[in-house]
């Protein structure tokens, strides 16, 4: 079940080579298994959810540990950094300089995730998200 003594919400976006790509519905959750993990998604919007039964840090890094999704400073999944083409975090608009797997989970952060050139880069860099009424 989920925790309710931490219940916080942030928003993910990820770009590949300047495309978009969905976190995936159920990230964290196994309804067979009755099993639903402290970071987990419930729909494809990019809204990770941090529900926890006691007051503790989670982070970027744990959530793609809970994915299954190989995430380090340079790569993320297949895509490697090499040559013109580079990984960079982005919060609140701001370029994340630190290793993006300790990045601390806060309420209400954009988080943008950008893999490729720097042409290839959104345009703006998000720096909010409407989250809605009550998360």
């Amino acid at each position: 079940q989920e925790g309710t003594v931490l219940h916080i919400h942030q928003h993910l976006d990820i770009f590949v080579d300047g495309q978009p790509v969905a976190v995936p519905a159920g990230v964290g959750i196994n309804q067979a298994a009755q099993f639903i993990s402290p970071i987990h998604v419930h729909d494809d919007t990019g809204v990770i959810h941090v529900e926890s039964p006691q007051v503790q840090t989670s982070t970027l890094g744990q959530f793609f540990d809970v994915w299954c999704v190989k995430f380090t400073k340079d790569s993320i999944g297949g895509y490697v950094a090499t040559g013109d083409k580079t990984l960079k975090v982005y919060v609140n608009g701001k370029l994340y300089e630190s290793d993006p797997r300790t990045l601390a989970l806060e309420a209400h952060q954009e988080i943008v995730i950008a893999y490729g050139t720097d042409k290839e880069l959104p345009n703006p860099i998000l720096a909010s998200y409407s989250f809605p009424a009550g998360e």
